[in-house]
């Protein structure tokens, strides 16, 4: 039975306080009532009995005889310790299945906690099974309940940011950010990448060609021998294989930053129909996904660590595990499988 015109009203009280307590041993000094006691700290009667029940110790005096009496300190303590008991209780033997799947997700997988538990709430084989929520499971890693610890979470770690800074572009390669379509920026509509260069060592090393999807974050990886123009021209050409004549609707733009190695990007693209915007100097956060997911290759190939070295099966085995990450705000689906729904919608 529905009530609309409930008229109980909600239930407000406090705790004691030590300061209330102290207030109640020297009441009770006096030869105060219960009721007076009450009346005075403008609680109910059965309040200060409970408190005072709770509160009430043997003692013992110098000759050795004994007498009851009220300690504020006791009453607290006794507080203290049920208080300690209250509240939600661990999950930790009922989630066990669940923690040894997010630490083989979290470690070997590089996956973040809130990916584990947004994947196991959408897969059905975890219907029946217990799961923590992601604030819990960062509980746990930080309580110390799993083998994960906070260095294994690099995000959790971050940098202060840095100041913005807006300075005059003096090397203008095409068309500003300024009048690329707003499509672009909703993420609302498909076919619209970011694209970078990735280093590894300053010098004598090979590059990595990033492009992302920025409305289903998928990424593409090219292996470049240098830093140059010629190398993004050969790396680009290669597009033409993977998507033929869909190429035009898989590419409709492409945003760059300011680097020589982008110098030749509109004219490369130019038969192709796919338009190219060039961001303003120093302003890496209008390509964001682009660096944010850029973060996350250097989870595998940190700063100073050269590329040259790594072979084409394990540049391949990033992308793939980039692509098949899930994500939160693709309502925990992969980009792999968001990427693939939108080609065939248009192939």
């Amino acid at each position: 039975m529905v009530h609309n015109n409930d008229t109980t009203k909600k239930r407000s009280f406090k705790h004691l306080s030590s300061y209330e307590r102290g207030e109640i041993y020297a009441l009770l000094k006096e030869g105060r009532s219960i009721r007076y006691i009450a009346k005075k700290l403008n609680r109910s009667p059965s309040t200060i009995s409970r408190e005072i029940k709770r509160g009430t110790t043997t003692q013992l005096r110098s000759d050795l005889s004994s007498y009851t009496s009220y300690f504020p300190e006791t009453g607290q303590a006794i507080y203290k310790k049920n208080r300690s008991n209250c509240g939600a209780k661990f999950k930790v033997a009922k989630a066990e299945d669940f923690l040894k799947y997010a630490e083989n997700k979290i470690l070997n997988e590089k996956w973040s906690p809130d990916a584990v538990v947004g994947y196991c709430k959408k897969d059905p084989s975890w219907n029946n099974k217990t799961i923590v929520c992601t604030k819990t499971l960062y509980n746990y890693i930080d309580r110390g309940l799993l083998k994960v610890k906070n260095i294994d979470l690099p995000l959790k770690l971050r940098l202060k940011p840095r100041k913005k800074q807006n300075r005059k572009n003096k090397r203008i390669m095409g068309k500003s950010i300024d009048f690329r379509p707003k499509e672009v920026e909703s993420r609302e509509v498909f076919g619209h990448w970011e694209i970078d260069t990735l280093i590894g060592k300053k010098s004598n090393d090979k590059v990595l060609l990033t492009l992302i999807e920025r409305k289903t974050r998928h990424e593409i990886i090219f292996l470049l021998d240098a830093k140059d123009n010629k190398s993004v021209k050969d790396a680009l050409s290669k597009l033409k294989d993977m998507f033929g004549d869909n190429l035009s609707k898989v590419f409709k733009t492409i945003t760059s930053d300011n680097g020589t190695e982008f110098s030749d990007l509109e004219s490369a693209l130019l038969e192709y129909g796919v338009e190219v915007y060039y961001t303003h100097p120093y302003s890496s956060w209008e390509r964001a996904t682009n660096e944010r997911h850029n973060g996350l290759i250097r989870r595998f190939i940190p700063k100073g660590k050269s590329i040259k070295d790594l072979s084409i099966d394990t540049i391949k085995r990033v992308e793939n595990w980039l692509n098949n990450l899930p994500r939160k705000l693709l309502n925990y689906k992969t980009p792999k499988e968001y990427f693939y729904e939108e080609l065939a919608k248009i192939c």
